[in-house]
């Protein structure tokens, strides 16, 4: 995956809180078995923390800014997307969002933008406050998505993915497949309490993982408004290998045998690994969201 090293990246799309302190509100997910139950149950690439219990603190826990606000700083160009993790999840966000707001655009739609926040070990949000053992999340009650870019080592070593830059493009993508249905009304079905291989909670998942496929589908053909040129301008079949490597490895099933030694699909909440797969490719083959209806 490599982007256009001449462009202009727009760091205001994500919001740098690493090493900050969180006033207020405290987390009660920790790490250890607590995470990782945490994970089994089914948060891990989901919507905010307080669907499970597993968080408490309101809007009051909001992050304070960065000591440190990297991306602001070295995060200037895709060259340096090219180079840093951080700076990809950057130019990734840019990508994602040119696409879903020119896409809204064409659907005679209005499209608002969402940040991404970066952050370590824990963070406060308008969903209650979390730790980095929840995993990536999106948070519909202030409209941001929440990334520690640890995960993506776990994502390697705890859950076996291959890894790779666009195994870390999809964790994002698919995160704003989830702000795509917040804006579209339809993100509102996972919260109905129910779980099992035929649930909302699974079905909303795997659109989210759908979504990620269409944007993959435009990525190299998307103009960036600031360029008028495609950011992305190379994604390869090793490339899409990675995604699909990344959407299997956090699949219920494997992540259940893994952790607790056995599957079972009545608590399942993302679906598993062959769906998430399947979904996927069903967004990068046709491109066009009118095929990820995953509730029919």
């Amino acid at each position: 995956m490599q982007f256009d090293d001449d462009a202009d990246l727009d760091t205001s799309e994500v919001q740098d809180v690493r090493g900050s302190r969180i006033p207020g509100g405290r987390a009660t997910v920790g790490g250890g078995i607590v995470g990782i139950i945490a994970l089994i149950l089914g948060l891990l690439f989901g919507v905010g923390p307080d669907q499970l219990g597993l968080s408490s603190g309101g809007p009051d826990t909001s992050p304070t800014a960065s000591t440190a606000a990297q991306v602001e700083q070295t995060c200037r160009t895709g060259r340096d997307a090219n180079t840093r993790d951080d700076c990809r999840i950057v130019a990734v966000v840019n990508s994602v969002q040119d696409y879903w707001k020119q896409e809204f655009q064409r659907r005679r739609g209005t499209y608002t933008p969402a940040r991404t926040v970066l952050f370590s070990d824990r963070i406060g949000t308008a969903c209650g406050s979390a730790t980095s053992a929840v995993g990536p999340f999106y948070c519909p009650g202030d409209r941001q998505v929440y990334l520690d870019l640890g995960f993506f080592d776990e994502l390697r070593t705890k859950f076996g993915s291959s890894g790779g830059p666009f195994a870390q493009a999809y964790v994002v993508a698919h995160e704003y497949g989830h702000h795509v249905q917040d804006l579209m009304g339809t993100l509102g079905r996972s919260q109905d309490g129910r779980t099992g291989a035929n649930s909302n909670s699974v079905r909303v998942e795997l659109q989210a993982d759908c979504y990620a496929g269409v944007w993959a589908h435009h990525a190299t053909t998307t103009p960036d408004e600031s360029t008028g040129r495609p950011l992305v301008t190379s994604l390869t079949r090793a490339d899409i290998r990675e995604g699909l490597d990344a959407a299997a490895a956090v699949g219920d099933d494997r992540i259940q045998e893994k952790f607790q030694g056995r599957v079972t699909p009545e608590s399942w909440t993302h679906g598993s690994a062959a769906q998430r797969r399947q979904w996927f490719t069903t967004g990068f083959r046709g491109g066009d969201m009118a095929d990820c209806n995953t509730f029919r």
